[in-house]
């Protein structure tokens, strides 16, 4: 794969974990993710409204698959620049084995916290809601960090879920992250020109922000329906830029690595 070539961006509908392997070494500025959280078998039945959509805690089937961090330790490391950073999106069940696996092979394994301000009620009021993600980082000693002031150096940033005219409705993913919160990690762990890769790019939200500021973006979607939403948010993203080469989905066949 010749990602030196990438001028804007590049997005495939394929399997991550085996197209991974053609990505040359050392050719990655910033892994910037949003792998599954392996919440859905915890996370069933929704629950219709009147007064607004329904509460959808049914995950996509994607969700339901095992996603384990320790089957791509090696080559996440292996596609990194020394100076890149990992950034990956997770969940209370997970943080456990994303620490035991990447803190042993990186210099430094830390975590943000994004704080969403406007998180779905829980009608019933039967346990706390669900306002908090977790963040994982890591990365080597001389990797990329653009910190301004002190108070840029918090690991804990406030924002809504996406919404409005950002969020897409068809196809809408249920895990849709906002551009905001993504351009404050890729302003923190990348330059411009830089770079970006997320094997598991859903709707393109990565791609989006990573050409808002002036980055080269690299993805990949199994789910084919997210992968074609993805390369027409990426497309609308460039023409916004000046219409430069503006890239093409590719289609591969996809069958899960676990097969």
């Amino acid at each position: 794969m010749d990602v030196l070539n990438i001028k804007k961006s590049k997005t495939y509908h394929t399997d991550a974990f085996k197209k991974i392997v053609n990505i040359p070494d050392n050719s990655i500025d910033l892994i910037l993710t949003d792998p599954p959280y392996n919440l859905g078998k915890y996370s069933t039945g929704n629950i219709k409204m009147d007064w607004r959509a329904d509460f959808n805690n049914d995950l996509a089937d994607w969700d339901k698959e095992t996603f384990s961090p320790s089957e791509w330790v090696k080559e996440f490391k292996r596609i990194l620049k020394p100076t890149g950073n990992l950034v990956a999106f997770t969940s209370y069940n997970l943080i456990g084995e994303w620490h035991s696996s990447f803190d042993p092979e990186f210099d430094t394994f830390q975590f943000m916290v994004w704080h969403k301000t406007n998180p779905a009620p829980k009608i019933r009021k039967a346990g706390f809601l669900n306002s908090c993600e977790l963040i994982i980082l890591a990365w080597n000693k001389g990797h990329t960090w653009n910190f301004g002031k002190q108070n840029e150096m918090h690991n804990f940033i406030e924002t809504p879920i996406c919404m409005g005219n950002e969020r897409l409705k068809n196809p809408k993913h249920p895990t849709q992250k906002p551009l905001r919160v993504l351009e404050h990690v890729i302003k923190l762990a990348s330059k411009e020109g830089d770079l970006i890769f997320d094997p598991f790019m859903g709707v393109g939200s990565t791609g989006v922000a990573s050409l808002n500021l002036k980055r080269r973006f690299l993805g990949f979607e199994k789910e084919k329906e997210y992968a074609v939403a993805a390369n027409e948010r990426i497309k609308n993203a460039q023409e916004k830029g000046g219409k430069l080469d503006i890239g093409s989905l590719v289609i591969e066949q996809v069958l899960s690595h676990k097969n």
